[in-house]
């Protein structure tokens, strides 16, 4: 479809009839599904929405994009499907754009939930690369800096130097962000499709991940505080990705926001681990 003259790629899977599940990727990743989480999905009745934010995978690129830009795109494609309610759920850079619809379309978003979103930048207090690993420090210094140059010539560098085709490739590609649980979470069918889906998201090139990284730590485009989309926030404690930090940091800008901080789950393990009860939740706050 398109939205703006710019293509969106997006898949729909589930029952034609179900509430939609509209599911932002993290970062980078793009419109690959993941098996258990569509059949997760399909078991609670729900409609599993997933697209490729622009710049990745088939969707065009929007440069100088912001967070708030996902209420957009999300809105179309619902409008495109002839539904108008939905619930929501962003992963990792995913989760500001899930914000982002409940903040934006609170007539359409039901409920949204967050699995191990990254916080906003220029706050006084969230110390925003704390406790991340190695890698994600040197990408986001590039992008707080205003480095386009730097930034870029990381990530091209990352996509040339770690193009994977295994799960041991990714975990060897990740290894600095992460910890012991989710180098486990990422073995087998998991770690085929973070394989799956690094191939889809640079089909095009790094722009997408470059635009995320960018948007991340401009403003978002909205007010947290103004929210009234029931809200939850999972993060775990072993996470060097994202780090707890940020989910209680979200916890305490939303009003009304329910915080799932559990302390034995990382960045992966949380979402595979969790995933049904994640959905679960959504479903019970989204009500009939």
């Amino acid at each position: 479809m398109n939205v703006d003259d710019r293509a969106v790629d997006a898949i729909v899977s589930g029952p034609e009839t179900g509430l939609p599940l509209v599911f932002h990727h993290g970062t980078p990743m793009a419109n690959v599904q993941f098996g258990p989480f569509v059949e997760a999905a399909t078991e609670r009745g729900l409609r599993t929405i997933t697209y490729s934010r622009p710049g990745y995978g088939a969707s065009g690129r929007d440069a100088g994009r912001t967070v708030a830009d996902a209420a957009r795109d999300t809105a179309a494609i619902l409008d495109a499907l002839g539904s108008h309610r939905c619930v929501t759920l962003g992963w990792s850079g995913g989760g500001p754009h899930a914000l982002a619809c409940a903040a934006l379309l609170p007539d359409r978003v039901a409920a949204c939930a967050t699995i191990a979103g990254v916080g906003a930048f220029d706050v006084d207090d969230l110390d925003f690369l704390a406790g991340m690993g190695e890698a994600n420090v040197e990408e986001f210094g590039y992008a707080i800096a205003g480095d386009d140059e730097g930034l870029t010539r990381f990530l091209e560098a990352y996509v040339e130097e770690t193009r994977v085709t295994t799960p041991e490739g990714v975990i060897e590609s990740l290894r600095s962000l992460l910890p012991p649980i989710d180098v486990e979470a990422l073995r087998d069918e998991l770690g085929w499709f973070f394989v799956a889906s690094d191939e889809e998201a640079f089909r095009s090139g790094i722009w997408g991940w470059f635009d995320d990284d960018q948007a991340f730590v401009r403003p978002w485009g909205f007010d947290l505080s103004s929210m009234r989309v029931p809200v939850t926030i999972w993060q775990g404690e072993q996470d060097l990705m994202v780090p707890i930090a940020h989910g209680r940091w979200l916890t305490s800008r939303i009003p009304g926001a329910q915080a799932e901080l559990r302390a034995a789950d990382g960045h992966i393990s949380l979402a595979v681990g969790r995933f049904g009860d994640i959905l679960d939740g959504l479903v019970a706050q989204a009500g009939p």
